[in-house]
C-alpha cells in the first residue's frame, strides 16, 4: 500500500483540492484529527450515534451529525459521498468500522482512510478497499517509552512521516500563567497549540490571557523530538 503522502500527492492535496473531509467516531483519535482539520481551514463533517459527542464537538467543526453509520441511506443523506476525504475512527466496534468503510467506498468517496484496532483489523480494512489504514497502536511501544521517560505527555498520533498531535499535562514552568508565555515558544520547539481540553471542554482558540492550570491537557501538533524538548527544558 502507498503512502499516505503518496496518495494525498496524487489526489492534488498540495495544490489545496481536498478541501471536503468527514469523519466519522469521535473517540479521543477522531476528535482530535476533526478538529485538527477545522484548524487547517478544511471544511469538516463530524458524525457519530452518541448525541453527546457531537454536541461537544459541533462548535468545533462545519457540520456535526448524530447517525448510525452503517446505514447507507442515512449516510447519503448526509451528503458523505460528495466528500474529499472520509476518514472512519470507529475504534470501539470493529464490526461497525469494517461496514462503515465498506460504505463510503460504495457511495464512490475518493479517499477512505481507516484506523485499525488490531493487525488483523487492519487486513480486512486493506482487504476491503480502504485506501491508508492508520494503526495508532503500533506506536504503543513508543509512545509507553516516551511516558516513562517523560511522564507530562499522555498520548500522540502520528498525521504524516515525524509530525505527530501530541497531548500533554502542561509544564510546571507554565501553570498559573497566561497561555501567551506557552504561545512566545512556538518558533523555538516548532510546535504548535492545536487545542486546550479543561474538564469536558475543548478550547480550539483561547485567549493568550487564559491562565494555564495543572488540570489543563494541552494538545500540540509537531515532532515528539520537539515536544520532548520543550517539556524536558520547562519542566
Amino acid at each position: 500500500m502507498n503512502s499516505l503522502s503518496t496518495i494525498l500527492l496524487n489526489l492534488g492535496f498540495e495544490k489545496n483540492k481536498l478541501n471536503n473531509f468527514t469523519v466519522i467516531g469521535l473517540g479521543r483519535f477522531g476528535m482530535a484529527v476533526a478538529i485538527a482539520l477545522e484548524n487547517l481551514e478544511k471544511s469538516v463533517m463530524a458524525i457519530d450515534k452518541d448525541e453527546r459527542k457531537i454536541e461537544e464537538i459541533k462548535v468545533h467543526v462545519s457540520y456535526a451529525k448524530v447517525l448510525d453509520a452503517t446505514n447507507i441511506d442515512a449516510l447519503r443523506d448526509a451528503g458523505v459521498q460528495d466528500s474529499d476525504v472520509v476518514i472512519v475512527a470507529i475504534g470501539d466496534d470493529v464490526e461497525a468500522s469494517v461496514f462503515t468503510t465498506l460504505l463510503a467506498k460504495e457511495l464512490g468517496v475518493k479517499l477512505v482512510i481507516a484506523r485499525a484496532i488490531s493487525a488483523c483489523h487492519r487486513k480486512i480494512l486493506e482487504k476491503i478497499g480502504a485506501d491508508f489504514v492508520v494503526f495508532p497502536e503500533a506506536e504503543y511501544g513508543e509512545l509507553l517509552t516516551q511516558k516513562l521517560v517523560l511522564p507530562n505527555i499522555i498520548d500522540f498520533m502520528e498525521v504524516s512521516s515525524g509530525l505527530k498531535i501530541v497531548e500533554i499535562k502542561p509544564p510546571k514552568k507554565f501553570l498559573g500563567k497566561p497561555l501567551e508565555e506557552f504561545l512566545a515558544l512556538r518558533d523555538k520547539y516548532d510546535v504548535t497549540l492545536l487545542a486546550i481540553m479543561r474538564g469536558d471542554k475543548i478550547l480550539t482558540k483561547p485567549s493568550p490571557q487564559y491562565i494555564v492550570a495543572e488540570e489543563d491537557i494541552l494538545y500540540l501538533v509537531g515532532s515528539v523530538e520537539e515536544v520532548n524538548r520543550l517539556v524536558e527544558e520547562n519542566s
